[in-house]
């Protein structure tokens, strides 16, 4: 890990150390605490010498850690591995990428240096977008763009999966140019819609060939990312919503994933727990990106939003059995997302999504990340993007 990585971990750890020190003075004081009496002290912390042995815990944490953080920004210079021109690492990428899907918004709030920063990527690195620069860096920029945005805890590195990548596999069927997304996916969905809609808006505007089509492919939570895009977009005045012509969601949980709401279930059991209430505490530590999951876009908060209305759109939902109609296939999908949650099925119809039936699909025996290198998924896009798919699904 390089120098920020190491100032991250250590930034990380201190927070870690003084959270886990109000969890334990919690459950303490909630024990201690006698039945009907009130007490001065704030809830959840203790009183006397107890209280003063927990406070200085917090004070040294913080004194450590932030000595830490100095001496790591004071050596950074002498560390080669900062340089930028070091090619990307995919075990480090994916690491840092699935600690900032679980505390991602916490790593932002605390400007710590392992949250990861939105930006279009090639090659694993971040493009510059200026005319000038994506023409160095995109000599053989094609008419045709295809956006790829992952999934939740990934990067835009694993859409590479046993030596398939649907980015460059459409490269060569569509003659384009594969652009990726890299984004901190702890981070609610409509804060990285509102941060993809304009860098989507600076890279058309900067292409550097006349640009003739725009594709978004979409994976996991993903998706959700692209809708709000759109979404915000439009609303923003913004031109480049009207330049997509296809947008597609491989196994994106429209309507939630019941992972994460079964995860809520849990805080709310420890919640009505007396003595084990402080440890709810510990089933919140998942970032806003996880517990956007929990409705998708159709949750309590959300309106009805229904698709865009410009781009042809399509969806693949996968499931674990062998037909729709098993056991397994109906409580998990594809081990995360239904199958109904990934088609936009809804009990509400307000929330339905109008996916045409020859705009979706529904693969057999088929996991959530098997849809990143599935040949099926590999043909229907073919088929779906190809130059014969003329008409809108």
């Amino acid at each position: 890990m390089n120098t920020n990585d190491l100032r991250g971990a250590a930034r990380l750890a201190a927070d870690a150390t003084a959270g886990l020190t109000d969890l334990v003075e919690a459950m303490h004081e909630r024990i201690a605490r006698l039945p009907g009496a009130g007490g001065a002290a704030p809830e959840g912390r203790t009183k006397g010498i107890t209280g003063l042995v927990y406070q200085s815990i917090r004070g040294v944490t913080k004194v450590v850690g932030g000595s830490v953080d100095a001496l790591l920004a004071l050596i950074a210079p002498a560390l080669a591995a900062d340089a930028p021109a070091a090619p990307p690492r995919r075990e480090r990428e994916a690491l840092v990428a699935a600690l900032n899907g679980v505390l991602g918004d916490h790593l932002a709030a605390s400007a710590n240096p392992l949250a990861i920063t939105m930006a279009l990527r090639s090659a694993g690195r971040a493009l510059l977008l200026e005319r000038e620069a994506l023409a160095a860096r995109l000599p053989d920029a094609r008419p045709t763009l295809v956006v790829l945005l992952h999934g939740l805890c990934m990067n835009d590195l694993q859409w590479q999966r046993n030596d398939h990548d649907h980015g460059a596999m459409l490269a060569k069927a569509l003659d384009a140019t594969p652009v990726y997304l890299h984004y901190n996916t702890g981070l609610p969905v409509t804060e990285n819609g509102r941060q993809f809609a304009g860098l989507m808006q600076q890279l058309l505007a900067a292409w550097p060939a006349p640009l003739q089509r725009v594709v978004l492919l979409t994976h996991s939570m993903g998706g959700l990312v692209a809708r709000s895009a759109l979404q915000l977009g439009a609303a923003a005045g913004q031109a480049w919503p009207a330049r997509v012509d296809d947008l597609v969601f491989l196994g994106t949980p429209h309507h939630g994933a019941p992972l994460e709401r079964a995860g809520h279930g849990v805080d709310l059991l420890l919640t009505a727990a007396p003595y084990a209430a402080p440890l709810a505490r510990l089933g919140r530590v998942r970032s806003a990106g996880i517990t956007d999951l929990r409705h998708g876009l159709s949750g309590p908060h959300h309106g009805p939003l229904p698709l865009p209305a410009g781009p042809r759109c399509w969806a693949v939902a996968a499931t674990l059995g062998e037909g729709q109609g098993a056991l397994k296939g109906r409580l998990l999908g594809d081990g995360l997302v239904p199958v109904d949650s990934a088609l936009g099925r809804h009990r509400d119809p307000a929330h339905t999504l109008a996916f045409s039936s020859d705009g979706q699909c529904v693969l057999q025996k088929t996991g959530h990340l098997d849809l990143l290198d599935s040949p099926e998924v590999a043909a229907r896009l073919r088929q779906w993007l190809g130059a014969g798919a003329a008409s809108s699904p």
